[in-house]
Protein backbone atom coordinates (compact mmCIF):
# COMPACT_ATOMS: atom_id res chain seq x y z
CA UNK A 1 0.00 0.00 0.00
CA UNK A 2 2.48 2.45 -1.03
CA UNK A 3 0.20 4.71 -3.05
CA UNK A 4 -1.66 6.09 -0.34
CA UNK A 5 -4.39 8.88 -1.11
CA UNK A 6 -3.78 11.34 1.03
CA UNK A 7 -6.83 13.22 1.65
CA UNK A 8 -5.92 16.62 3.22
CA UNK A 9 -7.11 19.53 1.39
CA UNK A 10 -8.63 17.00 -0.82
CA UNK A 11 -12.77 17.38 -2.15
CA UNK A 12 -14.37 14.55 -1.27
CA UNK A 13 -18.19 13.99 -2.70
CA UNK A 14 -20.41 11.52 -1.07
CA UNK A 15 -23.58 10.72 -3.80
CA UNK A 16 -26.42 9.32 -1.85
CA UNK A 17 -25.44 10.75 1.28
CA UNK A 18 -28.72 10.45 2.84
CA UNK A 19 -28.45 7.26 2.82
CA UNK A 20 -28.13 4.98 5.48
CA UNK A 21 -24.32 3.45 5.12
CA UNK A 22 -23.52 6.57 3.43
CA UNK A 23 -24.52 8.22 7.03
CA UNK A 24 -21.74 6.13 8.97
CA UNK A 25 -19.38 7.01 6.04
CA UNK A 26 -19.96 10.53 5.72
CA UNK A 27 -18.90 10.38 9.81
CA UNK A 28 -15.85 8.48 9.16
CA UNK A 29 -14.17 10.73 6.53
CA UNK A 30 -14.95 13.64 9.22
CA UNK A 31 -12.57 12.05 11.61
CA UNK A 32 -9.63 12.17 8.88
CA UNK A 33 -7.93 14.95 8.66
CA UNK A 34 -9.02 18.08 6.62
CA UNK A 35 -10.81 17.89 3.71
CA UNK A 36 -13.68 19.51 1.83
CA UNK A 37 -16.87 16.74 2.25
CA UNK A 38 -19.69 17.28 -0.49
CA UNK A 39 -22.64 15.62 0.30
CA UNK A 40 -25.15 14.74 -2.44
CA UNK A 41 -28.41 13.66 -1.84
CA UNK A 42 -31.38 12.85 -3.63
CA UNK A 43 -32.98 16.15 -3.19
CA UNK A 44 -30.47 18.15 -5.05
CA UNK A 45 -29.33 16.03 -8.17
CA UNK A 46 -30.91 13.30 -10.09
CA UNK A 47 -28.64 10.80 -10.68
CA UNK A 48 -30.62 8.78 -12.81
CA UNK A 49 -30.11 11.96 -15.69
CA UNK A 50 -26.59 12.33 -17.17
CA UNK A 51 -27.24 16.19 -17.25
CA UNK A 52 -27.56 16.03 -13.40
CA UNK A 53 -24.84 14.02 -13.14
CA UNK A 54 -22.47 16.48 -15.71
CA UNK A 55 -23.78 19.50 -13.57
CA UNK A 56 -23.28 17.72 -9.73
CA UNK A 57 -19.45 17.24 -10.99
CA UNK A 58 -18.84 20.68 -12.42
CA UNK A 59 -20.58 22.48 -9.48
CA UNK A 60 -17.82 21.13 -6.99
CA UNK A 61 -15.26 20.06 -9.17
CA UNK A 62 -14.30 16.57 -6.65
CA UNK A 63 -11.01 15.31 -6.40
CA UNK A 64 -12.66 11.70 -4.74
CA UNK A 65 -16.22 10.36 -5.43
CA UNK A 66 -17.46 7.84 -3.31
CA UNK A 67 -20.78 6.88 -5.16
CA UNK A 68 -23.03 5.46 -2.41
CA UNK A 69 -26.16 6.01 -4.36
CA UNK A 70 -28.71 3.93 -5.08
CA UNK A 71 -32.19 2.62 -4.63
CA UNK A 72 -32.14 0.23 -2.05
CA UNK A 73 -35.03 -2.45 0.10
CA UNK A 74 -35.68 -5.30 1.28
CA UNK A 75 -37.39 -8.66 -0.26
CA UNK A 76 -40.84 -7.58 -0.53
CA UNK A 77 -40.21 -4.25 -2.29
CA UNK A 78 -37.98 -6.04 -4.52
CA UNK A 79 -40.42 -8.21 -5.57
CA UNK A 80 -42.89 -4.90 -5.62
CA UNK A 81 -40.54 -2.56 -8.47
CA UNK A 82 -38.03 -4.93 -9.75
CA UNK A 83 -38.22 -2.54 -12.81
CA UNK A 84 -37.29 0.76 -10.81
CA UNK A 85 -34.28 -1.45 -8.79
CA UNK A 86 -33.02 -2.29 -12.09
CA UNK A 87 -33.26 0.87 -14.18
CA UNK A 88 -32.50 3.65 -11.26
CA UNK A 89 -29.62 1.53 -9.72
CA UNK A 90 -28.18 0.72 -13.53
CA UNK A 91 -28.49 4.38 -14.37
CA UNK A 92 -27.19 5.72 -11.24
CA UNK A 93 -24.36 3.54 -11.19
CA UNK A 94 -23.32 3.73 -14.93
CA UNK A 95 -23.69 7.30 -14.76
CA UNK A 96 -21.57 8.52 -11.78
CA UNK A 97 -18.86 6.28 -12.80
CA UNK A 98 -18.57 7.52 -16.64
CA UNK A 99 -19.32 11.34 -15.61
CA UNK A 100 -16.31 11.06 -12.56
CA UNK A 101 -13.86 9.57 -15.10
CA UNK A 102 -14.67 12.19 -18.09
CA UNK A 103 -14.60 15.13 -15.48
CA UNK A 104 -11.29 13.70 -14.19
CA UNK A 105 -11.73 12.48 -10.77
CA UNK A 106 -8.57 10.99 -8.79
CA UNK A 107 -10.13 8.53 -7.34
CA UNK A 108 -13.71 7.03 -7.69
CA UNK A 109 -14.99 4.26 -4.93
CA UNK A 110 -18.54 2.01 -5.62
CA UNK A 111 -20.10 0.05 -3.55
CA UNK A 112 -22.35 -3.50 -4.65
CA UNK A 113 -24.03 -5.97 -3.03
CA UNK A 114 -23.61 -8.98 -1.15
CA UNK A 115 -26.88 -10.20 -3.08
CA UNK A 116 -24.63 -10.01 -6.62
CA UNK A 117 -23.23 -13.36 -5.91
CA UNK A 118 -25.38 -16.33 -7.48
CA UNK A 119 -28.25 -17.62 -5.68
CA UNK A 120 -26.34 -21.11 -5.41
CA UNK A 121 -23.05 -19.85 -4.46
CA UNK A 122 -21.22 -22.12 -1.73
CA UNK A 123 -20.56 -20.13 1.84
CA UNK A 124 -17.90 -18.53 2.53
CA UNK A 125 -18.80 -16.67 -0.54
CA UNK A 126 -15.02 -15.84 -2.27
CA UNK A 127 -15.17 -12.67 -4.67
CA UNK A 128 -14.04 -14.69 -7.40
CA UNK A 129 -17.51 -16.56 -7.15
CA UNK A 130 -19.07 -13.16 -9.34
CA UNK A 131 -19.71 -14.55 -12.09
CA UNK A 132 -20.62 -18.18 -11.09
CA UNK A 133 -24.05 -17.87 -11.69
CA UNK A 134 -27.68 -16.31 -11.32
CA UNK A 135 -28.23 -13.96 -8.26
CA UNK A 136 -31.27 -15.09 -5.72
CA UNK A 137 -34.32 -14.27 -8.54
CA UNK A 138 -36.39 -12.06 -5.78
CA UNK A 139 -33.56 -9.46 -5.79
CA UNK A 140 -31.66 -10.26 -9.40
CA UNK A 141 -33.13 -6.79 -11.06
CA UNK A 142 -31.26 -4.68 -8.22
CA UNK A 143 -28.03 -7.04 -8.40
CA UNK A 144 -27.65 -7.36 -11.66
CA UNK A 145 -27.44 -3.30 -11.96
CA UNK A 146 -25.19 -3.15 -9.21
CA UNK A 147 -22.74 -5.80 -10.64
CA UNK A 148 -22.32 -4.06 -13.87
CA UNK A 149 -20.67 -1.45 -11.76
CA UNK A 150 -17.68 -4.03 -11.10
CA UNK A 151 -17.86 -4.73 -15.40
CA UNK A 152 -17.88 -0.64 -15.65
CA UNK A 153 -14.92 -0.35 -13.13
CA UNK A 154 -12.68 -3.03 -14.44
CA UNK A 155 -13.10 -1.54 -18.31
CA UNK A 156 -12.39 1.81 -17.67
CA UNK A 157 -9.00 1.01 -15.52
CA UNK A 158 -7.75 -1.02 -18.51
CA UNK A 159 -8.82 1.02 -21.65
CA UNK A 160 -8.13 4.65 -19.57
CA UNK A 161 -6.05 4.00 -16.59
CA UNK A 162 -9.11 5.12 -14.32
CA UNK A 163 -8.41 4.57 -10.32
CA UNK A 164 -11.75 3.27 -9.70
CA UNK A 165 -12.34 0.71 -6.77
CA UNK A 166 -15.68 -1.53 -6.10
CA UNK A 167 -16.76 -2.68 -2.69
CA UNK A 168 -19.38 -5.12 -1.42
CA UNK A 169 -20.41 -4.75 1.98
CA UNK A 170 -22.09 -7.70 3.67
CA UNK A 171 -25.80 -7.52 5.03
CA UNK A 172 -25.13 -4.35 7.06
CA UNK A 173 -27.10 -2.85 9.83
CA UNK A 174 -26.82 -0.08 12.37
CA UNK A 175 -28.38 3.16 13.36
CA UNK A 176 -30.00 5.41 10.61
CA UNK A 177 -31.32 2.69 8.31
CA UNK A 178 -34.55 2.21 7.18
CA UNK A 179 -37.30 1.14 9.60
CA UNK A 180 -39.99 0.94 6.90
CA UNK A 181 -41.89 -2.58 7.29
CA UNK A 182 -42.89 -2.63 3.94
CA UNK A 183 -39.11 -1.85 2.48
CA UNK A 184 -36.64 -2.89 5.08
CA UNK A 185 -34.00 -5.54 5.91
CA UNK A 186 -34.08 -8.16 8.08
CA UNK A 187 -32.46 -6.17 11.35
CA UNK A 188 -34.51 -2.83 10.92
CA UNK A 189 -37.71 -4.95 10.24
CA UNK A 190 -36.87 -7.06 13.79
CA UNK A 191 -36.04 -3.87 16.11
CA UNK A 192 -39.28 -2.45 15.00
CA UNK A 193 -41.24 -5.39 15.38
CA UNK A 194 -40.18 -5.93 18.95
CA UNK A 195 -39.91 -2.15 19.92
CA UNK A 196 -43.20 -1.47 19.25
CA UNK A 197 -44.35 -4.95 20.76
CA UNK A 198 -43.00 -3.61 24.06
CA UNK A 199 -44.21 -0.80 24.22
CA UNK A 200 -47.90 -2.04 22.97
CA UNK A 201 -47.44 -4.89 25.51
CA UNK A 202 -48.11 -7.13 22.64
CA UNK A 203 -48.22 -10.84 23.80
CA UNK A 204 -46.82 -12.24 20.36
CA UNK A 205 -44.23 -10.96 17.98
CA UNK A 206 -45.34 -12.18 13.86
CA UNK A 207 -41.27 -13.08 12.28
CA UNK A 208 -41.46 -13.60 8.57
CA UNK A 209 -40.15 -17.33 7.18
CA UNK A 210 -38.57 -20.22 9.37
CA UNK A 211 -35.99 -18.54 10.87
CA UNK A 212 -33.50 -21.04 9.23
CA UNK A 213 -31.49 -18.73 6.24
CA UNK A 214 -27.97 -17.79 7.46
CA UNK A 215 -26.31 -14.63 7.08
CA UNK A 216 -23.32 -12.61 7.79
CA UNK A 217 -24.13 -9.65 9.54
CA UNK A 218 -21.52 -6.55 9.59
CA UNK A 219 -22.28 -3.08 11.92
CA UNK A 220 -22.43 -0.29 9.82
CA UNK A 221 -19.73 1.51 11.56
CA UNK A 222 -17.31 -0.94 11.03
CA UNK A 223 -18.34 -1.33 7.45
CA UNK A 224 -17.83 2.50 6.91
CA UNK A 225 -14.18 2.60 8.35
CA UNK A 226 -12.91 -0.32 6.02
CA UNK A 227 -14.67 1.91 2.97
CA UNK A 228 -12.76 5.06 3.90
CA UNK A 229 -9.67 2.50 4.47
CA UNK A 230 -9.95 1.12 0.96
CA UNK A 231 -10.43 4.55 -0.27
CA UNK A 232 -7.25 6.09 1.16
CA UNK A 233 -4.92 2.21 0.65
CA UNK A 234 -6.49 0.01 -2.22
CA UNK A 235 -5.37 0.96 -5.78
CA UNK A 236 -6.54 -2.06 -7.16
CA UNK A 237 -9.03 -3.83 -9.67
CA UNK A 238 -10.18 -6.48 -7.28
CA UNK A 239 -14.13 -6.48 -5.52
CA UNK A 240 -13.53 -7.15 -1.75
CA UNK A 241 -15.70 -8.46 0.43
CA UNK A 242 -16.90 -5.90 3.56
CA UNK A 243 -18.11 -8.60 6.07
CA UNK A 244 -17.36 -9.87 9.38
CA UNK A 245 -17.03 -13.40 8.26
CA UNK A 246 -19.73 -14.79 10.95
CA UNK A 247 -22.72 -17.08 10.66
CA UNK A 248 -26.25 -16.05 12.33
CA UNK A 249 -29.56 -17.75 11.41
CA UNK A 250 -32.56 -15.75 11.44
CA UNK A 251 -33.28 -17.44 14.35
CA UNK A 252 -30.18 -16.34 16.52
CA UNK A 253 -31.12 -13.02 15.67
CA UNK A 254 -34.54 -12.82 17.05
CA UNK A 255 -33.29 -14.67 19.96
CA UNK A 256 -30.90 -11.83 20.14
CA UNK A 257 -33.02 -9.34 19.84
CA UNK A 258 -35.80 -10.20 21.81
CA UNK A 259 -33.79 -10.73 24.52
CA UNK A 260 -32.03 -7.40 24.28
CA UNK A 261 -35.79 -6.28 24.52
CA UNK A 262 -36.63 -8.36 27.47
CA UNK A 263 -39.30 -9.48 25.93
CA UNK A 264 -40.85 -12.39 26.79
CA UNK A 265 -43.96 -13.03 24.94
CA UNK A 266 -44.58 -15.49 22.00
CA UNK A 267 -42.37 -15.57 18.67
CA UNK A 268 -44.80 -16.76 15.36
CA UNK A 269 -42.98 -17.76 12.61
CA UNK A 270 -44.93 -17.17 8.96
CA UNK A 271 -43.57 -19.59 6.91
CA UNK A 272 -45.70 -18.13 4.27
CA UNK A 273 -43.27 -15.81 3.74
CA UNK A 274 -40.30 -15.72 1.90
CA UNK A 275 -36.78 -16.88 3.37
CA UNK A 276 -34.58 -15.63 0.72
CA UNK A 277 -31.41 -17.64 -0.15
CA UNK A 278 -30.57 -20.58 2.74
CA UNK A 279 -27.02 -19.29 3.47
CA UNK A 280 -24.66 -16.64 2.69
CA UNK A 281 -21.55 -15.46 4.71
CA UNK A 282 -18.80 -13.67 2.97
CA UNK A 283 -15.44 -14.93 3.13
CA UNK A 284 -13.39 -11.71 4.35
CA UNK A 285 -9.93 -13.23 3.95
CA UNK A 286 -8.93 -10.83 1.01
CA UNK A 287 -10.45 -7.92 3.68
CA UNK A 288 -7.84 -8.74 6.58
CA UNK A 289 -5.01 -9.61 3.82
CA UNK A 290 -5.00 -6.78 1.65
CA UNK A 291 -6.54 -3.96 4.16
CA UNK A 292 -4.83 -5.05 7.06
CA UNK A 293 -8.49 -4.96 8.40
CA UNK A 294 -11.20 -6.78 10.42
CA UNK A 295 -14.86 -5.92 11.61
CA UNK A 296 -14.73 -6.05 15.41
CA UNK A 297 -18.00 -5.57 16.26
CA UNK A 298 -20.07 -8.51 18.03
CA UNK A 299 -23.79 -9.18 16.33
CA UNK A 300 -24.87 -8.48 20.17
CA UNK A 301 -23.08 -4.97 20.58
CA UNK A 302 -24.51 -3.76 17.29
CA UNK A 303 -27.81 -4.74 17.81
CA UNK A 304 -27.21 -3.28 21.33
CA UNK A 305 -26.36 0.26 19.56
CA UNK A 306 -28.77 0.35 16.91
CA UNK A 307 -31.24 -0.55 19.52
CA UNK A 308 -30.92 2.57 21.84
CA UNK A 309 -30.35 4.63 18.87
CA UNK A 310 -33.76 3.55 17.28
CA UNK A 311 -35.32 3.91 20.73
CA UNK A 312 -34.53 7.30 21.44
CA UNK A 313 -35.06 8.61 17.78
CA UNK A 314 -38.19 6.72 16.96
CA UNK A 315 -40.21 8.53 19.22
CA UNK A 316 -39.14 11.73 17.90
CA UNK A 317 -40.45 11.15 14.24
CA UNK A 318 -36.69 11.14 13.26
CA UNK A 319 -36.25 7.57 11.79
CA UNK A 320 -36.95 6.59 8.22
CA UNK A 321 -40.21 4.40 8.85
Amino acid sequence: MDNKLDLRAKKVLVTGADGFLAHHVVAELKKRPPLTLIRADRAGYDLREGGAVRALLSDYSPDVVINMAGLVGGILVNEQRPAEFFYDNLMMGALVLHESWRMGVEKYLACICGCCYPDGAPSPIKEDMLWDGYPQRGSAPYAIAKKVIAVQSEAYRRQYGFNSIVLVPGNVYGPHENFNLNDSHVVPALIRKFYEAMRDNRSSVKVWGSGSPVRDFVYAGDAAAAIVLALEEYEGGDIINISSGSATSIRELVEIISDLFGYTGRIDWDRSRPDGQAVKVFDNTRMKQTLGYECRTSLREGIRKTIEWFSECYPRGIVRS
